[in-house]
């Protein structure tokens, strides 16, 4: 048992270890070489197509150095080598030469293709990013699209700042008129080349990075996600101020009745969700299935918590590559336990026998949905010959997590949920049979009720839901944890009122299957953010293809999903303390 949780920490440990340039430090002396990678290219409107550095004609390095990446960075498509440019610290160049390359016909149409499609480049000097377009399109005064021109940039002005011994800021433009003419198929002689001007600034090395997050922090920004968060704090707050008076009211009366003596109790017939006090506690059909669902959403949710936490302390910022992937899959793995317990405490709570299954099963309820989606993902971004596609090393990196990790510790935790010996809290007994369900009209049935559920929580989010998908599909920063901290605490709160409501009014009706709908109503949220998900793509982006595409709506699902599971068990718990409470509130024989 010892053995295996050191490798699995080393592992953890090996896996959470980001990359930094040669020169750990960040300190240089004059002349000397600076770290510049090379990292990928791809279609800017694309995020998740993307494709090595050199799979474009470039000029290339004598030998070119794959880097060592760590899995968070590998997870994020991200493929660093060598770069053909060399920036020596305070060394300035002149229209430095880097190749002369001709270009063959398919080359050309293969760098026509690349601009025709907004090809964009990243690179990394001492850890800070570098951006350009390859070339641009003349379309000016042309209306048919074979009139177009095609141009590359072949000429590349670097502007790099720094403070003493330091690199603080590094800016990188083309030269609008060093141009090579791609229109024809024909071979083209190009010289590649670059100029490298070195300024000094104040800036000191700490705050390096603030520039690229002033963006998401500018006033006019800022003056929008805090108009959103008042939006719906005020919506959130008449909306359940108004339900909160309506039940309180509802409820005061029913104990008021519910609290005559019983001579008069019992010369009155009972109605409303007093009267089926002998089955609201009856347990549910597929309970293994609640339960597990109920564990994974526990473990869903500890993990936002554990991110959020990781985000407000400053772990994740601007093009720190990789953190939020490597900070998923370690915490995940290290949060299994929480399912494992979680799912067979509850299982066993329900009487459930067969707890192993159970323990199969919540291990597998996200994990499986995920697993099958990136099988097929993957694949489609193997056909494409995308950095996306994970090599054959991470995927067993992956699977080693998984299985020295994440697999123990859902055991251990299942062990200890079955020996915790908790029984189910029930304030009233529950009768040998069933009452009938009386027959309820159409808006009650399940799917309105996820209908009327879903809309509250959504509609207090989906301003900054804008932000997050311009933020996760397209190259907008976003910083401002804090206030999608807040965002997130809303989204719980009315989450949980919501759902409590409707606990109260299917109660009311004498329907006493309260298990799943609590649930289903819970995480209709998710619903309506896959939803938003085609609004997003039709609508406010310019993606396309079959493979972005397919990875925007694969993916989308699963954290749709995961979003589904984890505020379900968030109106469930929030629906089982409100029924608890209000039969403990009552005397029932």
């Amino acid at each position: 048992m010892i053995g295996w949780f050191r490798v699995a920490l080393l592992l953890v440990l090996s896996c959470a270890t980001k990359v930094l340039s040669d020169a750990s430090d960040h300190k240089y002396k004059a002349g000397d070489a600076v770290p510049l990678y090379a990292n990928k290219v791809g279609p800017f409107h694309n995020p998740s197509e993307t494709y090595r550095y050199f799979d474009l004609p470039f000029c290339s390095p004598v030998e070119v150095k794959d880097i060592r990446e760590a899995l968070g960075e590998v997870l994020n498509g991200d493929r660093l080598v060598t770069a053909p440019y060399k920036l020596d610290f305070l060394v300035e160049k002149d229209s430095e030469i880097v190749c002369q390359k001709e270009l063959k016909k398919e080359e050309v149409a293969q760098f026509r293709d690349a601009v025709a499609k907004d090809y964009y480049f990243q690179m990394y000097y001492d850890d800070l990013p570098i951006w350009g377009f390859l070339g641009k399109v003349d379309k000016e005064g042309k209306a048919d699209p074979s009139d177009y021109k095609y141009y590359l940039f072949k000429h590349l002005h670097f502007e790099v700042l720094y403070n003493k011994d330091c690199v603080i800021e590094i800016n990188a433009r083309t030269d609008p008129n060093a141009l090579v003419d791609l229109t024809e198929d024909k071979k083209v002689n190009v010289e590649f080349m670059y100029t490298v001007k070195w300024k000094e600034t104040n800036t000191p090395f700490e705050k390096r990075m603030e520039k690229y997050s002033q963006s998401s922090s500018l006033p006019h920004h800022l003056e929008i996600h805090w108009f959103s968060i008042i939006n719906s704090c005020v919506t959130v707050l008449l909306l359940t101020g108004f339900l909160a008076t309506i039940l309180m009211r509802v409820l005061k009366n029913d104990f008021v009745k519910y609290g005559h003596d019983e001579e008069a109790a019992d010369d009155q017939e009972e109605t409303g969700w007093k009267y089926i006090h002998g089955d609201v506690f009856r347990f549910p059909k597929y309970k293994s299935l609640l339960a597990a669902a109920i564990g994974s959403g526990m473990q869903l949710f500890t993990l936002t918590i554990f991110i959020f936490v990781l985000a407000l302390v400053g772990v994740f910022y601007p093009y720190n590559r990789g953190a939020l992937f490597t900070a998923l899959v370690v915490v995940y793995a290290l949060t299994s336990g929480i399912a494992g317990y979680t799912a067979t405490s509850f299982y066993c709570q329900l009487e459930g026998s067969n707890w192993v299954r159970n323990l199969l099963l919540t291990g597998c309820l996200f994990c499986g949905p995920l697993f099958l989606t990136f099988c097929f993902l993957n694949t489609v971004a193997i056909a494409y010959n995308a950095t996306a596609a994970l090599p054959f090393g991470t995927i067993v990196v992956i699977f080693l997590i998984w299985t020295l990790v994440t697999s123990p510790l859902l055991v251990l935790g299942g062990i200890a949920g079955k020996n915790s010996k908790s029984e189910f809290q029930a304030p009233c007994r529950t009768t040998k049979y069933p009452r009938e369900i009386p027959q309820l009209p159409w808006y009650r049935g399940t799917f309105p009720q996820m209908a009327m559920a879903g809309f509250l929580p959504f509609s207090a989010i989906y301003i900054e839901l804008y932000y997050i998908f311009a933020s996760v599909w397209g190259h907008r920063i976003y910083t401002i944890y804090s206030i999608l901290f807040i965002v997130f605490i809303i989204l719980l709160i009315v989450t949980a009122f919501i759902t409590v409501a409707l606990t109260y009014f299917q109660l009311a009706a004498e329907d006493h299957e309260w298990w799943w709908r609590s649930f289903l109503c819970g995480g209709s949220t998710g619903l309506f953010i896959y939803g938003y998900c085609l609004y997003y793509y039709y609508a406010r982006s310019d993606m396309s293809g079959f493979m972005q595409t397919s990875f925007f709506f694969g993916y989308m699902a699963c954290i749709c999903y995961g979003f589904f599971l984890m505020l379900g068990n968030v109106g469930f718990r929030a629906a089982l303390f409100f029924v608890r409470h209000i039969y403990h509130s009552i005397k029932c024989e």
